[in-house]
């Protein structure tokens, strides 16, 4: 009965994110017994969905033991774009534009399974070179210029501001809707899809995957395109988040954030496990600790570091939480 209970915990990989949410929550709360109020919520709820978008398509990546530095790039160069049309053409349907951002996004990511599929780079090579391509594409196709606040659509901005749930003055808004929908379709294609089995099992193991007849090429350049896809549609909803698309921030060092929300919420660097509820906790315990920081008072200029030294505390404690597991699961066995 141990030996099943403790193989069962050893499963639970998002037991660390948790803690350490249950962790951040106390601590703002102590601080500011308001933190938990409606304002606070909904600037959590609002940091999230851009997050777990890109974390979607990034967890597909890692769990075939790849990554995907170039998201950030691919995000604002979808959004500049997108803005762009929605700037000279007024009456672009916004579901119409999300649509164009995926699509873009789609071969970005393409292109990159392509290198690292056919070519054999290296994905970190592949994808630092992209991200610096790509970056140097959205200068060029803006030509330095922002897609101003009164160019983005009101309809499009009413996806941040309003939502189908609205409880106590926290509302849900169809951003996080959207992240919803990429979190469904991605849980579908790793539990119901032969595509979702053989990922994990590249992951896992690549060259007994291929012997065992699983097409490799043709996963990793579908879970790069899935990726770039996601990243894609994250630059239009980054449009309706900030009401503008500068060149020169939009997606700007996101990549970084999105693989920390993936591998704290459980999901392996080393390939073949790894979650959809636990990129969510990962992506909740980042946007939490985003405004928990203002909450506690921390100088602005001294936030980013204790935002990475707390990043680094929670990838920590979630590698020892699994490892204490896997120690106790033995044991029990």
């Amino acid at each position: 009965m141990r030996s099943d209970l403790a193989k069962k915990l050893s499963t639970l990989r998002e037991a660390g994110t948790i803690v350490l949410l249950l962790a951040v929550v106390l601590a703002a709360w102590t601080k500011d017994h308001h933190f938990l109020e409606a304002k606070n919520l909904n600037s959590i709820l609002l940091w999230i969905p851009l997050l777990a978008v890109v974390g979607m398509g990034q967890m597909l990546v890692i769990l075939t033991r790849g990554i995907d530095v170039s998201v950030g790039s691919t995000m604002g160069l979808a959004g500049i774009i997108v803005g762009m049309l929605f700037r000279d053409h007024a009456g672009l349907n916004v579901f119409v534009g999300a649509g164009i951002g995926l699509a873009i996004g789609a071969v970005l990511g393409a292109f990159n399974g392509g290198l690292i599929a056919w070519l054999k780079i290296p994905p970190i090579i592949a994808t630092l070179g992209t991200l610096s391509a790509y970056r140097g594409l959205v200068f060029i196709v803006s030509k330095g210029d922002q897609v101003a606040s009164n160019d983005i659509p009101d309809a499009l901005v009413n996806w941040t501001m309003n939502g189908p749930i609205k409880v106590g003055g926290v509302t849900v808004s169809w951003l996080l809707v959207w992240a919803v929908v990429a979190s469904i379709i991605t849980a579908y294609l790793l539990k119901q899809t032969r595509t979702g089995r053989d990922i994990f099992s590249i992951g896992s193991n690549p060259d007994a995957a291929m012997l065992r007849g699983i097409p490799v090429r043709k996963v990793t350049f579908i879970v790069y395109t899935i990726c770039g896809a996601f990243a894609g549609l994250a630059g239009v909803l980054y449009a309706s988040r900030y009401g503008f698309v500068n060149p020169g921030s939009a997606g700007t060092g996101f990549e970084l954030i999105v693989i920390a929300a993936v591998v704290i919420g459980g999901t392996n660097v080393f390939g073949g496990s790894g979650t959809v509820p636990g990129v969510l906790l990962g992506c909740l315990l980042l946007g939490t600790i985003n405004v928990a920081l203002a909450v506690l008072g921390i100088d602005e200029t001294w936030q980013k570091l204790v935002y990475g030294l707390v990043i680094l505390v929670a990838l920590i404690l979630d590698s020892g939480v699994k490892k204490w597991l896997g120690k106790l699961s033995e044991v029990g066995s």
